[in-house]
């Protein structure tokens, strides 16, 4: 991105720098600075297109981490082998596999509820299932983000985001 001129603008940590050969005319060598966070150039028209419409893909690992690893209705906190994804409204009831009805349960709490809604089960969600943003979603990749990066990440969450109390557990 650098080489080929599409980085806007750069900010956050330098990362490490990349030296290149010496030109002949100037006698100066080229360098790269890379950051830990850049802003690329690109067809704004497209983006605004599709940024309303976005959908990260729902995975197991993500889900948990959006709920904590807590059981989203006995409040208990698991690892993630004993958890699982349950759909408040079951696919046998024509409920969605989709982040908006789907939330993390321990498999004693799921094996309760079985294929039944919350309410005919007896059971009470403790949290709305929610679809997270972008920026939410490459939080919750849990791939190894820098301070600085996460920074700017929880800068551009919405302000209602659950995120952010779930950040301070």
């Amino acid at each position: 991105m650098y080489h080929l001129g599409q980085v806007a603008y750069s900010c956050g940590v330098l990362l490490y720098r990349v030296h290149g050969g010496i030109c002949a005319l100037t006698g100066c060598q080229s360098r790269i600075d890379v950051n830990s966070i850049i802003a690329t150039y690109g067809s704004n028209k497209v983006l605004i297109k599709i940024r309303d419409r976005y959908v990260p893909p729902l995975n197991n690992p993500a889900l948990f981490k959006r709920d904590a690893h807590l059981c989203m209705y006995c409040g208990e906190r698991f690892q993630a082998r004993d958890l699982s994804r349950d759909h408040v409204t079951p696919t046998s009831q024509n409920g969605l596999d989709i982040w908006t009805n789907v939330v993390t349960a321990c498999r004693r709490c799921n094996n309760h509820k079985a294929g039944r809604r919350p309410e005919e089960a007896g059971m009470e969600l403790m949290a709305v299932p929610f679809l997270p943003t972008h920026a939410e979603y490459i939080y919750l990749q849990g791939k190894r983000v820098l301070t600085d990066q996460m920074e700017f990440l929880k800068a551009h969450f919405p302000r209602t985001s659950l995120m952010h109390e779930r950040l301070k557990m």
